[in-house]
């Protein structure tokens, strides 16, 4: 049976994409379901992706010989910036089916294949798709990073009305806590977000917590029901 593919993306940069989708991988992973993690593309590294080296870490696992040969991350480019520019930097476009082939490879392999996207779900791919329109085309479902900070209320609804827009599923939204004191405006902003997405949908999506330490007590039943 082909393995199915759940993306994780998040509301802007330097959000907890990263650490959200190790700990996913590592809970998957944990249950029973084999499970790999992959990047769409990394920019501000070269060799192995950076982000895929932090997911293997949470993991408590070394590279995979799908991590060494680049089938978790096609394209990994040495300038820091949105994809599109990190890749006309180096003379290159984001082939889009290179990307497609790789998860495909992926889930011929593994039960569970966890997408993690670069940026926040606006962030161009290329000059003709973000990747909330690969997301859509693909069809996969989303886990959505968000946080405490101050202007998460904000960031956090668009993104949820992006993908209400293009009909992506949203399955839960991590509320990443990691290095963010408790206060007024977390507790607040956790309200506002978990309000939303009752009249998101179904109203289905859990809103899960995340600190340094994993997911909080509780949230694993959620998160392995999505």
């Amino acid at each position: 049976m082909k393995g199915r593919v759940i993306a994780v993306s998040g509301i802007d940069t330097g959000i907890g994409k990263t650490a959200a989708t190790g700990h996913l991988a590592r809970l998957f992973d944990a249950s029973g379901v084999q499970t790999i993690t992959q990047k769409i593309a990394q920019t501000g590294c070269e060799g192995v992706a950076a982000d895929i080296a932090a997911h293997r870490e949470i993991m408590g696992i070394g590279l995979q010989d799908v991590d060494l040969d680049g089938t978790t991350c096609p394209y990994v480019f040495p300038y820091p910036a949105s994809p599109h520019l990190a890749a006309a930097m180096e003379g290159q476009e984001i082939d889009i089916m290179a990307i497609r082939r790789a998860t495909f490879r992926l889930q011929k392999r593994y039960e569970l294949v966890l997408l993690e996207g670069a940026g926040g779900l606006l962030v161009p791919l290329n000059e003709r798709l973000l990747m909330a329109d690969y997301l859509r085309d693909a069809g996969y479902g989303l886990v959505l990073v968000t946080s405490p900070r101050l202007g998460s209320i904000n960031h956090t609804l668009l993104s949820i009305e992006a993908c209400m827009t293009r009909g992506i599923e949203i399955l839960a939204v991590v509320y990443n806590r990691f290095e963010q004191e408790a206060g007024p405006i977390a507790e607040e902003t956790r309200r506002v977000i978990e309000r939303r997405l009752a009249h998101y949908g179904k109203g289905t999506a859990p809103l899960v917590d995340l600190d340094e330490t994993g997911f909080a007590s509780g949230a694993a039943a959620a998160l392995l029901d999505i």
